[in-house]
């Protein structure tokens, strides 16, 4: 039976029967393929489904055949993209490019994870969210509202991050830290203990801020 990769590389839905034929697979594969390819998906859905706060969704199995996480719909998925494990991708959240959402993670509401961001544990991203580039949102680590986790930045622990926040370059936010209001994590910073970073505080450079401190600037 010719593998995906060997199909991938026919020149047309007719080509492909052609390959099929002459490698004596099974018609319903090339029935099958031929239908995931018209709109150029690496998955499809699957029967399996499950109710997730008031939503149907529906575990997704990818061309090599392996099964993934659950989406509400084709459409949470873009790119290479995969939602792994027990992962729930739903609302009008988009996970795309060569992003992974594993574990019990979920991506909800307009979020968006791109570029070859991680989102595991039981992290959450929801609201307008916007995690991409290497970033990482993992532990039980929670992004909300307009927050931007970019660069190779670390969200985890028990951390929060939400408002209009953004953590980017090699930032760590971890413990029960929050950080909120229009505030902004970045370069080496290391943000954690049961500090809260709000307002329009800047935290850059090698700064460490940890403890129960509070940073505040208008």
């Amino acid at each position: 039976m010719p593998t995906i990769e060997h199909l991938l590389q026919a020149k047309t839905l007719n080509r492909i029967q052609d390959i099929a034929v002459n490698s004596g697979s099974d018609k319903e594969f090339v029935k099958e393929f031929k239908e995931e390819s018209k709109g150029g998906s690496h998955f499809k859905l699957t029967t399996e489904s499950i109710e997730h706060k008031g939503v149907k969704l529906f575990r997704v199995q990818y061309k090599d055949g392996t099964k993934g996480g659950f989406v509400e719909k084709k459409e949470n998925l873009a790119g290479k993209a995969k939602v792994l494990g027990n992962a729930k991708v739903f609302g009008n959240a988009v996970v795309s490019d060569d992003a992974r959402v594993a574990d019990t993670a979920q991506v909800c509401g307009d979020a968006e994870v791109s570029g070859i961001a991680w989102v595991y544990g039981n992290a959450e991203v929801s609201g307008d969210a916007r995690v991409s580039d290497t970033a990482q949102v993992f532990g039980n680590a929670v992004v909300y509202d307009n927050a931007v986790v970019s660069g190779i930045a670390w969200v985890y622990g028990n951390a929060e991050v939400s408002g209009n926040a953004e953590v980017s370059g090699d930032a760590r936010v971890s413990d029960t830290a929050q950080v909120f209001g229009n505030a902004v994590v970045s370069d080496d910073a290391q943000v954690s203990g049961d500090t809260v970073v709000s307002g329009s505080a800047l935290v850059r450079g090698d700064a460490v801020v940890s403890g129960d401190d509070k940073l505040f600037n208008d």
